[in-house]
């Protein structure tokens, strides 16, 4: 049974330990924790990677009943799922994931996967249509507006034959697994690609108590109006099928209630973070996603990421010569053109430090299906090419642009910099900054975006970077490639400690303590249809207060 903890630091206990409630737990995400593939040996099994994963994993495999919901995603998976006539799977967890045959005894970790295949036109339209790159372009700020969207009865069907479509069967498929075990169950919904989830679910499923996380950036009402009311209003109606909604800072949850109050005409409160619904009241609440500080440490201290380090030291910083990183996905909401103008800029500014920096882009691309995307690393393409023919000097080109995905490379090359450059559009949080902070051994300067989630917590410890602005993050480069050394490590150790403070297992422990406030309020109990009435109060409790006082100042 899912332990809700109540303390702020205590461990993901088996059951039996001091707990505020009891609920089986049933996860969903689009993406899961396991994917099957084959290969010459037979069947083999590969365990996610991430601190979302790990975050999840860590909870749902001391549990007695937990179940992980997701879609099927190789040719592997989807066998799988006919073999299981649809139903969960039990499958090891540990270093060699594996299926467990039902009279098998295993020793470790083990998990219920539940993975749903989706028709593949359907599924085209769910996610390459309206999730990628129709609900992740508005929510990212990314459309111009002049020229798009262009919204046709090709999306309107994408809407309803994928999205809408996808999200019934996730939901069935949820709502299956709360009914098997007595319709009362704590269900974790992630990310965009299912908000109307949670209405559904509640529908079928009265007594489960509902929560689900917005990873990426909510944006204000008027943003929200690029989407006819046909998609908007389903969208922020599903998410109030839920008892708590989550987001990555004060900001967004904020936009969201306010989405609630001027595009739905609901009853609001922006103080409390409340929005009252069907009798109900929903509390949306931030929490900012963070990074597992003990596995990144062991990967810095890993044999192969030594290597990397010294061979990107030896590369890049010798005879006193600094190196600029970035790590991103080739999604124009990272903003890696302009972080390129910006570099170009710096060296047209300051002639003195050509020969003298590099910057070094470990790029990974990025739904290449998109024509968007596609477009993109194109774009990038040029704008690397164009700098580096203006500035090689002796026949060392300043850009090293590595299409890569290797995680000990990306760590050796955070553990080696001078400087971080981190300039999204918009980002739910991003991560890079906090792993950099923590691994980094040079003192190592971050130079972050305004609009990234992650510039709420550590705005006091960076350079900021206005991310339209190529002057402005030409001179931020400039400051942290020439600040004090005294204040370099003044603020990397002061973010450092504050996001080892704030890791991955205190953002899930925040929610399960709002989830087992929720319960003690006695809500499950409610009938399924309530009267309308007086909202419920809002969550008071010491670590909301601690969050409302800890707001950014501005």
């Amino acid at each position: 049974m899912a332990e809700i903890v109540t303390e702020s630091n205590s461990e993901f206990a088996a059951p039996g330990g001091a707990a505020a409630t009891e609920l089986p737990l049933v996860l969903l995400s689009h993406r899961g924790p396991i994917t099957f593939d084959w290969d010459e040996s037979g069947r083999t099994a590969s365990r996610g990677s991430g601190g979302l994963v790990t975050a999840l994993m860590g909870l749902a495999e001391h549990l007695a009943d937990a179940v992980w919901v997701c879609a099927a995603s190789s040719d592997e998976d989807r066998v799988v799922v006919g073999e299981a006539g649809g139903r969960s799977v039990l499958v090891a967890t540990g270093a060699e994931p594996a299926i467990v045959a039902g009279d098998d005894s295993v020793e470790g970790s083990t998990l219920r996967i539940k993975m749903v295949a989706v028709e593949p036109a359907a599924h085209d339209a769910f996610y390459a249509v309206i999730s990628n790159p129709l609900l992740w372009f508005v929510q990212h700020s990314l459309y111009g507006l002049a020229e798009s969207p262009v919204i046709t009865q090709v999306e309107h069907a994408a809407f309803d034959d994928g999205y809408v479509a996808v999200n019934r069967l996730f939901a069935d498929a949820v709502a299956d697994e709360v009914e098997a075990r007595g319709g009362k169950a704590l269900v974790m919904l992630h990310d965009y690609h299912f908000y109307l989830v949670a209405e559904q679910v509640r529908r079928r499923c009265p007594h489960a108590l509902l929560s689900h996380f917005v990873h990426i950036p909510w944006p204000g009402p008027d943003t929200w109006l690029t989407l006819p009311p046909t998609m908007r209003d389903p969208l922020l109606r599903g998410l109030l099928g839920n008892d708590v909604v989550g987001f990555q800072t004060l900001g967004f949850a904020r936009n969201f209630v306010r989405c609630c109050q001027d595009l739905l005409d609901l009853p609001a409160d922006l103080d409390a973070l409340t929005v009252s619904v069907d009798g109900r009241t929903v509390q949306v609440r931030h929490y900012p996603i963070s990074v597992d500080p003990a596995a990144l440490d062991r990967i810095a201290a890993a044999p192969v990421t030594q290597e990397y380090a010294a061979d990107l030291a030896g590369a890049f910083q010798s005879d006193g010569r600094q190196l600029i990183l970035r790590v991103d996905r080739t999604d124009p909401s990272k903003n890696v053109v302009r972080g390129f103008l910006a570099f170009g800029t710096l060296l047209d500014n300051h002639p003195e430090l050509v020969g003298k920096v590099s910057f070094l882009a470990l790029l990974q691309p990025s739904r290449t299906d998109v024509p968007e995307y596609f477009d993109y690393i194109a774009h990038i393409g040029a704008v690397v090419a164009e700098v580096n023919a203006r500035h090689t000097n002796e026949g060392r080109q300043p850009i090293d642009m590595r299409m890569v995905e290797d995680y000990a490379l990306v760590v050796a090359a955070y553990s080696v910099c001078d400087v971080v450059m981190v300039n999204p559009v918009a980002d739910g949080m991003n991560l890079v900054a906090k792993e950099f902070l923590l691994v980094n051994s040079r003192d190592g300067v971050l130079a972050l975006s305004e609009t990234a989630g992650a510039y709420e917590e550590l705005r006091e410890h960076v350079l900021a970077l206005h991310p339209f602005d190529v002057a402005q993050m030409a001179e931020a480069l400039y400051e942290a490639l020439t600040m004090d050394a005294d204040q370099r490590r003044e603020q990397r150790v002061a973010a450092a400690a504050h996001v080892r403070t704030h890791d991955v297992r205190a953002w899930l422990t925040a929610q399960l303590e709002d989830l087992a406030a929720v319960q003690r309020l006695g809500r499950r109990e409610a009938p399924a249809a309530p009267a309308a009435g007086a909202p419920l109060p809002p969550l008071e409790g010491a670590k909301h207060r601690r969050r409302t006082a800890a707001r950014p100042r501005g």
